[in-house]
């Protein structure tokens, strides 16, 4: 997958940060899905497995600078998660909770990054997206990735929205994402058994 990214991208002659999509399905046949040509939201992902800064970059390229990493030099390192804390109901199909944020406490400790320009007052308005902060965690393997963002979700705490924290913990400790076991229908059939998306503390 990675060695077809690299080919479209150079066969598109493509000289700047982007993300190639694919879907993967359950026999592990990959398919094409379209190229963003911009920094992607999951950007973050790529930059904690890689240890390479893709903003930094980015801007490097835009000033004419070449790109001093060869694809040899990449190397893929433990495990990373990202989990989009939004202002969102997940009880309720996951409807906007716009509002000003009367506390945001964010988590911290090792191997956690919050990315996020919010804070205690900030207004979450009602006619963008709604993401208050990107929570990334990082663990040698996914069930050490896992236990870190369990952690830190519990330790993350916003008040005045509601958020898509209580929907990251439930979906921690689901049999069916601990084991492997979904498809991009995930959400929907949970929401169409009725999941109100409690996580346990």
């Amino acid at each position: 997958m990675g060695e077809c990214a690299v080919n479209i991208a150079k066969a598109a002659k493509y000289h700047s940060v982007g993300t190639v999509e694919f879907l993967l399905d359950q026999k592990k046949d990959f398919y094409f899905m379209e190229v963003n040509t911009r920094i992607q939201v999951e950007h973050t992902i790529t930059e904690e497995f890689t240890g390479i800064d893709l903003v930094k970059e980015q801007l490097k390229i835009a000033m004419g600078e070449k790109l001093k990493i060869k694809q040899k030099d990449i190397e893929f390192k433990g495990h990373v998660i990202q989990c989009r804390i939004n202002a969102e109901n997940p009880a309720n199909n996951f409807a906007p909770s716009p509002g000003n944020l009367e506390y945001y406490i964010p988590p911290g400790g090792p191997h956690v990054r919050i990315d996020s320009a919010c804070y205690a007052g900030y207004r979450i308005p009602p006619n963008y997206d709604s993401m208050i902060a990107k929570l990334i965690v990082k663990g040698k393997d996914r069930k050490e990735a896992i236990a870190v963002a369990k952690r830190a979700l519990r330790e993350f705490h916003i008040g005045g929205v509601q958020s898509t924290i209580p929907f990251h913990l439930f979906m921690f400790q689901d049999e069916k994402f601990l084991n492997n076991d979904y498809t991009i229908n995930y959400i929907d059939q949970l929401i169409a058994e009725g999941c109100n998306f409690q996580g346990k503390s």
